[in-house]
């Protein structure tokens, strides 16, 4: 895909994730939609070596969505990609469904991770990069953490044992929207300067408008391709709701849907901004 391309299709992630919340009646389309790019990097743009028809390829690269609360990002976007059909997003959060809340692996092709306990994911991303090399298993582990997820202790002892055991094919992106159910990061528990915090812990680190998709692919395709040895961070700098007016840097549409009225005006914030 090209640059229009990708644009697109992320445009087309964000209607389904606001119609899919909206048919739920609940979920959290705020960080759902401030990392619709990056997945939309991830998958689309090259950088991911993945496989819709073979899920469980050996050699693949892996993906761990660490703010699992941002699910129905992932699943617009792995539904696009072609792991489950498209209709199937309209079952989020119903009786019966494979799409939860929260990612569940065993339900869902092309959720590597049951996540949803914040702090946890760059844990698990952590030991299965060094997990791929004592196999001597090809493939990086790319994983997307929230900004207000930085506030939990677990993340700093992930962020040590990975630059303690040298993986260089660990890459984990900061969604950094600066908000969080609460209100501002820096009012809630300020993390600080996250990428000086990442490089202090011996991360190699990268930050990138997180709403720039070519620049997204160029930082995420450098990331994947580094011959060091340290893990690397990348500071994506988003706006939390990004494409609807009444929900960017919104705290309070960290996790509520929108009503049938709302969404048709999100919709249309989305129609012109794709015009």
């Amino acid at each position: 895909m090209d640059t229009a391309q990708l644009v697109g299709k992320a445009t087309d992630i964000r209607r389904d994730i606001l119609t899919m919340i909206t048919e739920a009646g609940s979920g959290h389309p705020g960080g759902s939609l401030s990392c619709t790019d990056i997945l939309t990097a991830l998958y689309f743009g090259g950088v991911l070596d993945h496989d819709p028809a073979d899920p469980a390829k050996p050699g693949r690269d892996r993906f761990i969505l660490a703010k699992g609360h941002a699910a129905p990002a992932l699943y617009a976007t792995l539904a696009h990609a072609g792991y489950f059909p498209i209709d199937e997003l309209m079952t989020l959060r119903k009786l019966g469904t494979r799409l939860q809340g929260h990612p569940d692996s065993n339900l869902v092709p092309g959720v590597e991770v049951s996540t949803g306990s914040l702090g946890q994911g760059l844990s698990a991303a952590a030991g299965l990069a060094a997990g791929l090399r004592l196999a001597g298993e090809a493939g990086h582990v790319f994983t997307v953490l929230g900004d207000g997820e930085c506030e939990e202790g677990q993340v700093w002892e992930a962020a040590m044992f990975a630059a303690h055991q040298k993986l260089g094919r660990l890459v984990a992106v900061i969604d950094n929207n600066e908000l969080q159910i609460d209100g501002c990061i820096h009012d809630v528990c300020d993390p600080g300067d996250l990428g000086a915090k990442f490089a202090a812990f011996g991360w190699d680190v990268r930050e990138v408008d997180g709403h720039d998709i070519g620049a997204l692919i160029e930082a995420l395709a450098a990331a994947k391709s580094t011959d060091g040895t340290a893990p690397v961070a990348v500071i994506a700098h988003t706006v939390k709701g990004k494409g609807v007016s009444f929900m960017e840097n919104q705290a309070g549409w960290h996790g509520k849907a929108p009503s049938r009225e709302e969404l048709d005006t999100a919709l249309a914030d989305l129609a012109a901004l794709a015009e």
